[in-house]
């Protein structure tokens, strides 16, 4: 026997010597796969081990790794290695320690992409949340951004990744990133968060959907299952909200201002809320109109967007030069002559009222073939 084997051996002896009769049995187990060389049985049973309550402690979790997960760690799966490390450095004080650790592994995982960008972001989430660097951490988003869009399929990683990011950019208050990240977080690993977090999240994300830069489609997030936890929460309001500015409701907007006034970051905001409400209006009276009736006069935005007539046109080349709406602009006859506006995700109401357009349109349709059918003859004769 190698004085390696000898030393796992006196290791897992010491192991099972534990008072816990479970635990005990737990590294019977673990002996017997590591005995056998099941390196993919050990490592699944490793992975879920590692999260014991009697585990739960540097010292511990140190020796784990030294004393036997370091003698066989390039025999396993480099991707169950890294979900296993993830453990053992989360328990490590000195969180620069841990990062250090982390860099070494790099090397005898780089044969699996996917273990080196799960390493990748255990070290970003180290950076922002223990250390608070914010450039380091940038740096790793930067990173692994453009590689992960890249990787032609969603991997368990890219959920841990746009968690990551959304954390780093709600810290930094770009709010239209962290919309996007957390958006893109939910889609990959919402099964996986937390229910008692869903309420925090959510909050967050309608925030970041107001303030944020760019963003008009917030029937997106309307749409999404995580916004229903909010409800019979202190933060019900913030679902009506939403459903004003994805409506462009201004008089829903103004009513509310009593409630949302009291966020300090929404309170502070007020003329950019009413610039994205009043685009949002101007988006949803091009949306409601029929092919033929495109051509919206001033008064009746301004009527709608409760602004003075000297700022509709204003409003009306903001919405152009931001592409949400196509069209042109008559000066001399007071109108804008829509012909398109920026597709979004529709509510209930939004579709009912698409789908009445469209047999509208059918019933024209069908009309005018109607009147070829009738006028044939003449037109031939003629």
């Amino acid at each position: 026997m190698s004085n390696t084997q000898t030393s796992v051996a006196t290791y897992l002896a010491a192991q099972k010597k534990t008072t816990n009769k479970a635990v005990a049995a737990e590294w019977t187990v673990i002996e017997e796969l590591y005995n056998e060389k099941l390196w993919n049985e050990l490592t699944i049973k490793l992975v879920a081990f590692v999260h014991h309550e009697t585990l739960q402690d540097e010292t511990t979790l140190l020796e784990l790794y030294q004393n036997f997960l370091s003698t066989f760690e390039t025999k396993i799966n480099p991707y169950g290695l890294i979900q296993i490390l993830e453990v053992v450095v989360d328990n490590i004080s000195d969180k620069k320690e841990a990062i250090d650790f982390l860099e070494k592994m790099k090397d005898k995982v780089k044969i699996c992409d996917e273990a080196v960008w799960y390493l990748q972001v255990m070290q970003g989430n180290l950076y922002l949340s223990n250390l608070n660097d914010l450039t380091q951490t940038k740096l790793i988003i930067e990173e692994l951004r453009d590689v992960l869009e890249e990787a032609g399929n969603v991997t368990p990683v890219h959920g841990k990744y746009y968690m990551l990011a959304s954390q780093y950019y709600r810290r930094v208050g770009k709010h239209s990133d962290y919309y996007r990240c957390g958006l893109q977080f939910l889609g990959c690993s919402l099964d996986d968060y937390p229910k008692d977090e869903w309420a925090q999240q959510a909050f967050f994300l309608g925030l970041a959907a107001l303030l944020g830069e760019g963003v008009y489609n917030i029937g997106e997030l309307l749409a999404h299952p995580i916004l229903k936890s909010l409800n019979g929460t202190e933060n019900e309001w913030l679902i009506e909200l939403l459903k004003a500015f994805n409506t462009g409701n201004i008089n829903k907007f103004n009513e509310m201002k009593s409630i949302w006034s009291k966020i300090p970051d929404l309170a502070a905001q007020e003329v950019k809320l009413r610039q994205k409400i009043s685009l949002l209006c101007l988006m949803e009276m091009t949306f409601k109109r029929s092919a033929v009736e495109r051509a919206i006069p001033f008064v009746d935005i301004a009527n709608e967007t409760k602004l003075p007539a000297k700022e509709v046109e204003l409003l009306i080349m903001k919405a152009l030069a931001l592409d949400l709406v196509r069209g042109e602009i008559d000066q001399v006859a007071g109108v804008v002559n829509m012909s398109w506006v920026q597709p979004r995700v529709l509510n209930r109401n939004q579709i009912a009222g698409m789908a009445s357009t469209l047999d509208t349109w059918m019933g024209a349709i069908t009309n005018m073939e109607k009147l070829m059918e009738n006028r044939a003859a003449e037109i031939l004769t003629n």
